[in-house]
């Protein structure tokens, strides 16, 4: 499915550039973006559009291929402005294509910062032991089936929005492999609700999701208006999940007693992390400063607790000889998933180039001057449960569309949850995939797919109706 997605999205691209020649200007040409040329039809256009269309196609293939997502990425990025800059030589734009690269970078370098933080700290309380605590009290609480289905779905769905969707997942698809071991018809049906709660659940919180997170650093959107769609993504969780409970089996797992305990300071760094979000919001709020200064700042704060908490411990201690007590800020910043990082970067870059070249720009005036924006939105979202929903919206920002924050908001909602109508369609589901093998598979979700998109056209409904007055 992903390969298809991605060889029709370029020959779209491509068949747009013919179909509309009074859309798109000659090779050569200059565009209407502050004297920018406008190469969609030229070599370098369809070369660069070419090189996407072939990395993302190795992404798609990464398990295959044993290739880390991020390696095609970075090269596609540096392939493709490589031609941009062949293609402005003796133009006397070189300073215009230097400039956006700068502004590129300044983006890139702020999600950097901010997710390098959160990441830390979520592997941090990962190092602590906090997620297996939660697992094991879960698992012995000794629920029925269909009890477990909805715990574990509204837990996703209020985690998600502090974690991320595929941390979520994976604790949570623990949690449904642990109770679920002799029943595959649960874990099939949980491990989808998880996919769908998590995903919902990032769509409401500017730190739920990176498309949200790209959404609020751009200032589309004040951090209290994510909450307007706090309803619509419930909407969009409790639908399906209510549709597919009746296939739950009714019998009730056996309860294991286990008791794990969170290693010390466990506490401490889940305070640290919520004043951490706190900084991060007051600065942006009251400071008007960038969100990522605010979580450096919170980095701080687990940096001075791991030294002080060493201290402590070994002078308290020091008969303890178990290494695993300390707290080292630096080993878990070691642990940071560098291979997403630089996706992200690889990502960005390819797709600011393709907005440079004019693709985007075409694409806006097919999609959003076309269709207008309320379609244009739902089909985005439709798309990221193909393609991943991170290139996806941070096209729509460099496309820049003059929307309302009632449109802005919609567009958060249907890129955060679109993924959820196949398994492929976020991280979560093709994280939950190789953590549930043979029991939540590719086919086994798209069995309930149609009852996913009951709920993904509902959360769009209820959107449109709740939030009418800030579509003004």
């Amino acid at each position: 499915m992903r390969i298809l997605a991605s060889l029709i999205s370029g020959l779209v691209l491509l068949a747009l550039v013919h179909a509309m020649p009074a859309m798109a200007m000659t090779a050569g040409g200059e565009g209407n973006a502050g004297g920018m040329l406008n190469l969609t039809t030229s070599p370098w256009g369809f070369a660069a559009l070419a090189v996407f269309v072939f990395a993302y196609l190795l992404v798609i293939f990464e398990e295959m291929l044993h290739m880390r997502k991020s390696k095609p990425v970075l090269l596609a990025a540096g392939l493709i402005w490589f031609l941009i800059g062949m293609a402005y030589l003796g133009s006397g734009k070189q300073e215009l294509v230097n400039g956006v690269a700068k502004h590129t970078m300044l983006e890139y370098g702020e999600l950097f910062l901010f997710l390098f933080v959160a990441i830390t700290y979520v592997n941090t309380l990962e190092e602590r032991g906090v997620f297996i605590a939660l697992r094991e009290k879960l698992v012995s609480l000794g629920l029925s089936y269909r009890k477990l289905f909805w715990l574990t779905g509204f837990i996703a769905f209020f985690l998600s929005p502090l974690l991320d969707n595929l941390t979520t997942s994976l604790v949570l698809g623990a949690v449904v492999m642990a109770v679920g071991l002799k029943n595959p018809a649960f874990i099939a049906l949980a491990c989808i609700n998880v996919v769908v709660a998590a995903n919902a659940g990032g769509a409401y919180s500017p730190f739920g999701d990176i498309t949200t997170l790209m959404v609020w650093q751009k200032n589309k959107l004040a951090f209290e208006e994510f909450f307007a769609i706090f309803i619509p993504s419930l909407v969009n969780f409790v639908i399906p999940a209510a549709i597919m409970t009746l296939a739950v089996p009714k019998m009730t797992p056996e309860a294991v007693e286990t008791e794990v305990r969170m290693k010390p300071g466990a506490w401490m760094v889940i305070f640290l992390f919520a004043a951490t979000i706190v900084t991060a919001v007051s600065f942006r709020n009251f400071l008007d400063l960038p969100p990522a200064l605010g979580m450096m700042t919170g980095l701080s704060y687990l940096a001075m607790y791991s030294y002080f908490f060493k201290v402590w411990i070994r002078r308290n201690h020091h008969a303890d000889k178990r290494p695993d007590i300390l707290l080292d800020a630096f080993k878990v910043m070691e642990r940071v998933e560098w291979d997403t990082l630089l996706f992200f970067f690889g990502i960005i870059f390819a797709v600011g180039g393709l907005g440079v070249i004019g693709y985007l720009a075409l694409m806006s005036q097919v999609l959003y001057d076309g269709l207008g924006p309320t379609a244009a939105n739902t089909i985005i979202g439709i798309m990221s449960a193909i393609v991943d929903n991170i290139p996806l919206m941070f096209a729509v920002l460099t496309m820049d569309p003059q929307m309302s924050d009632g449109q802005w908001l919609l567009i958060t909602l249907t890129a955060g949850v679109g993924g959820s109508l196949l398994s492929i369609g976020s991280a979560a589901g093709v994280a939950l995939m190789g953590v549930a093998r043979q029991h939540y598979t590719f086919f086994k979700h798209l069995k309930w797919s149609w009852a996913v998109a009951l709920g993904y056209f509902a959360s769009i409904w209820v959107h449109l109706v709740l939030n009418a007055d800030k579509f003004n």
